[in-house]
């Protein structure tokens, strides 16, 4: 297997605008996974899809007041109230419309990290950056064989995945449409819609402003021409919305049928209590019942313990199902307060539509933080709770291995590579249709072993993976 050398790396970098004011560190050869660990990554695609399909269900039937069992009786009106927290009511009706009945977002990107026990899924996000990263790393390691997604592999399913949304349409016209707040994405999806361009297809990068109704259609701009949208790739939050100037154009013109969205604009699609109600002790029989046996077991190991941080007040002598403080069970979420350091091997982060929802903006790790600042993030979280609730969940720790990276400049010898002990995320992308799941590519983040939260940060090294024997 060829090493690539630091210069080759360098220069493709400074060759493409896609990494402007983006730096990491450099790594001779891509992630290595062995073809078990592919085998898993593709059953945790399909995992996902299942996932999605009974999160709908649920959200839908206990929305409607059904029973969610065949054999007896269950029913949970607080599951739609914690998922419409703090959303305004016309997108609330819209996530129920009927229409969208069987819709899941077309992009799925897990964050894994590779711990003692094997995977473990932090998270499950439907709106993910780093598709044009990981493909444009997926064609610049190629030549090392057997890289997942190589050549246009990656981007090739990203737009069969949108195309499938418009099967009238032979060739149709695709806009990705990215908000002011998501600009730090918007060379990556550039360089995505040239890629495609160049393949003869009718993909187009625009922001929010470009767009424009024409009579009940969603159209934009080419050479002083309106061209309608056929599909519409939304790398927006939903919670930016109403900053959107042509929002309103956006919801009108698929009201009349005349532009898919995708990802759905179904907020209950894209919170992160999705695993804390997969692991309820009140849900467990309805979601061994309504997803397949392999996938539930599969969820079931990798999904952290978590919890939704509801502070209801409990009837006098009632616990919380969660973690304990002090070795003691808690009657309210606040006595985690009281907890040990050891305790607090736990995470708080929002569940969604908030703009500190993405990043790790929101992340706090107990054990890795004073009394005090854990404390104030408990504080936070649950006076927060009217509008937007907090998820806790178990922290696992991503186990220590090795890879070799270049040495940041200056140094003696900055071409040499060297093995270094770090931490691995890894975000394998799956593409679908509703109905099949395609692993198309995945994007690792080899971090310094001493980060605790690991995501993109300049000391970590961004690379796509390989199959190796």
């Amino acid at each position: 297997m060829p090493d690539l050398p630091r210069p080759q790396l360098e220069d493709a970098f400074a060759g493409t605008s896609l990494f402007e004011a983006k730096t990491w560190q450099l790594s001779p050869r891509a992630w290595p996974l062995t073809q078990a660990q592919v085998t898993e990554l593709e059953e945790i695609g399909l995992a996902c899809l299942h996932f999605h399909q009974a999160l709908e269900n649920l959200y839908l039937r206990t929305k409607a007041g059904k029973n969610l069992l065949r054999n007896r009786e269950l029913k949970a009106p607080w599951v739609p109230e914690y998922l419409d927290r703090g959303k305004p009511e016309g997108l609330i009706e819209h996530a129920s419309d009927a229409r969208l009945r069987g819709r899941v977002p077309s992009v799925l990107r897990p964050d894994l990290l590779l711990t003692a026990d094997g995977f473990a899924m932090t998270e499950l996000d439907s709106v993910p950056g780093g598709i044009g990263l990981t493909a444009f790393l997926n064609r610049l390691y190629e030549s090392q064989g057997d890289v997942l997604g190589a050549g246009d592999g990656m981007l090739l399913a990203f737009y069969r995945s949108l195309a499938a949304l418009a099967p009238q349409r032979p060739n149709p016209v695709i806009a990705i449409v990215v908000s002011e707040e998501s600009a730090t994405y918007r060379p990556e999806m550039n360089w995505i819609a040239e890629q495609l361009q160049r393949r003869g297809h009718r993909v187009f990068c625009l922001g929010v402003e470009d767009l424009f109704p024409l009579g009940s259609t969603l159209c934009f701009d080419i050479e002083g021409n309106p061209e309608k949208i056929d599909v519409l790739y939304r790398f927006f939050e939903l919670h930016d919305l109403p900053n959107l100037s042509t929002g309103d154009f956006i919801f009108e013109a698929w009201n009349a049928g005349e532009v898919e969205v995708t990802p759905p604009m179904r907020p209950f699609q894209e919170e992160k209590m999705g695993a804390a109600l997969f692991h309820h002790h009140l849900l467990t029989d309805y979601w061994r019942e309504a997803m397949p046996g392999r996938s539930f077991k599969r969820l079931r190991k990798l999904f952290p313990k978590s919890w939704v941080m509801d502070p209801a007040p409990l009837p006098p002598g009632a616990i919380l199902d969660g973690p304990p403080a002090g070795g003691r069970s808690l009657a309210n979420w606040a006595q985690l307060a009281e907890a040990s350091k050891k305790e607090r091997e736990l995470i708080i982060k929002i569940s969604g539509f908030h703009e500190s929802a993405w990043g790790a903006r929101s992340v706090i790790y107990g054990a890795d933080c004073s009394r005090e600042e854990w404390k104030d993030g408990l504080d936070i979280a649950l006076a927060d709770a009217p509008r937007n609730l907090h998820v806790l969940q178990d922290y696992h720790k991503p186990r220590r291995m090795a890879h070799p990276l270049y040495p940041a400049l200056p140094a003696d010898e900055p071409e040499v590579a060297t093995e270094r002990m770090g931490r691995l995320r890894l975000c394998p992308y799956y593409f679908t249709d509703g109905e099949r799941v395609e692993l198309a590519g995945a994007l690792a983040t080899f971090c310094p072993p001493d980060k605790k939260i690991i995501h993109g940060m300049q000391d970590a090294a961004l690379l796509p993976c390989r199959i190796v024997q």
